[in-house]
């Protein structure tokens, strides 16, 4: 990939953001046309000064003005152009243009992890009618893909910064581009993780919980693929998961570590009970941990996601699901808003085969039943039909109601997701 790019792309570009839906071949007047009569030289030098000025004399904002007008469809080819213009289209400027152009879509991601591949389905609410599915290959290294992907495991969490996608496990994590389509390896967490919370806050990816030895909270700075711890957190959990509003990290439910096993008492019992019942609140940007909030109702929080300041919790209560909203919009002094119920999802809960993944689509919340086992599944639903996983019900919070999106595809019952603004 060259460093700046030529009058071709320059003409590409701008045929691409603004396209002339007047243009014919007919004849005009007023269009300077060579006589018949010019020398080859004159022809040469009426088309020298007829070419279009260089792209690389055109300031970054300018530029960025005319990327950001680019049809979706024809990123994946801008970005391939040259150095100058991938680091711009990887620019939260770029984003920002984007969204004020109205031309970011919102589109909810599927990523299912194997020994040797890596599978998406990708799903546009309220334009696609079906999930689209596809089989992704290596940047670079193709050798070390099962390594990788061994440890990334099924348990790995997402986190989407822009377009990008990384896939966090306990002992790896790659990178996925959802312009190009390709993965690449990337820098693990310091410690060894399994059932985490992780968000990306801020343009950095965070991570908690998780790690037998260690209550460490690690930063993860995508500009030079690197790790840190940046606190400890006030609870050690398992099985955690993890959502972010407003700069704040939030660790929600799990179990506490040590409480179960040859730990277990009534104490313990009740402790672990809190633990899944509660979520820690980190303040990325002032490096505090403010104070913990309890979700009312109890229960064990099995899903979570964050949307437009509120923060959305799936709770399980054996028989029964409960759906909270919390207001994670900061007051003054610190205080945070009120939690209300709001209504349940038309989906099973007294399955154990089943856990819930919980997206934020734009403004709505998109609540996916993931299937643990299939044969746990079918056994405890009685051999009957219709018992499955891959039910996708979407949450409209104007009009508090729910309605029934595609099913994920049977290839990827065990998929994690996260939306992608792109």
């Amino acid at each position: 990939m060259s460093e700046t790019c030529n009058s071709r792309h320059f003409s590409w570009l701008m045929k691409s953001c603004f396209p002339n839906p007047q243009h014919h071949h007919h004849h005009d007047p007023h269009i300077h046309r060579v006589p018949a009569s010019a020398t080859a030289s004159q022809e040469n030098h009426l088309h020298l000064h007829q070419q279009p000025p260089a792209i690389s004399s055109l300031p970054d904002d300018l530029l960025l003005e005319c990327l950001s007008r680019v049809p979706h469809s024809a990123l994946p080819s801008a970005y391939l152009v040259c150095r100058r213009w991938a680091r711009l289209l990887d620019s939260p400027a770029f984003i920002h243009l984007r969204r004020r152009h109205s031309r970011l879509r919102h589109t909810l991601f599927a990523v299912a992890v194997t020994p040797s591949e890596l599978y998406t389905a990708t799903l546009r609410l309220g334009y696609d009618a079906s999930w689209k599915t596809a089989s992704l290959a290596a940047e670079n290294d193709v050798a070390s893909l099962p390594e990788i992907f061994h440890g990334l495991s099924m348990q790995a969490r997402l986190a989407a910064i822009g377009r990008k996608i990384y896939i966090i496990g306990r002992t790896s994590m790659i990178r996925l581009d959802t312009w190009t389509g390709t993965v690449a390896a990337k820098s693990a967490t310091v410690f060894p993780r399994k059932k985490f919370a992780a968000a990306a806050v801020g343009g950095r990816v965070y991570v908690a919980g998780g790690a037998f030895r260690t209550s460490a909270v690690e930063e993860y700075d995508p500009s030079c693929d690197r790790w840190r711890v940046v606190s400890d957190a006030p609870r050690r959990r398992y099985g955690c998961i993890g959502t972010a509003v407003d700069g704040v990290f939030y660790v929600i439910g799990g179990l506490k570590i040590g409480s179960y096993g040859e730990d277990i008492s009534r104490a313990a019992g009740a402790e672990a009970h809190v633990y899944a019942s509660s979520m820690d609140l980190y303040d990325v940007e002032a490096g505090a941990w403010l104070r913990s909030q309890a979700v009312p109702g109890g229960g064990c929080l099995v899903a979570a996601c964050a949307s437009e300041g509120f923060v959305y919790v799936l709770a399980s209560h054996a028989v029964e699901l409960s759906f909270w909203r919390f207001d994670g919009r900061r007051k003054g002094g610190g205080a945070f808003g009120e939690w209300n119920r709001i209504k349940s999802p038309p989906v099973m809960a007294q399955v154990s085969a089943l856990r819930f993944s919980c997206v934020a689509v734009g403004g709505k919340v998109v609540v996916i039943q993931v299937v643990g086992s299939m044969d746990e599944l079918w056994r405890r639903g009685g051999g009957r039909r219709g018992v499955k996983g891959g039910l996708v019900m979407v949450y409209d919070g104007a009009a508090g109601e729910w309605s029934r999106a595609a099913d994920l595809p049977e290839v990827m019952p065990r998929a994690a997701c996260v939306s992608v603004e792109c």
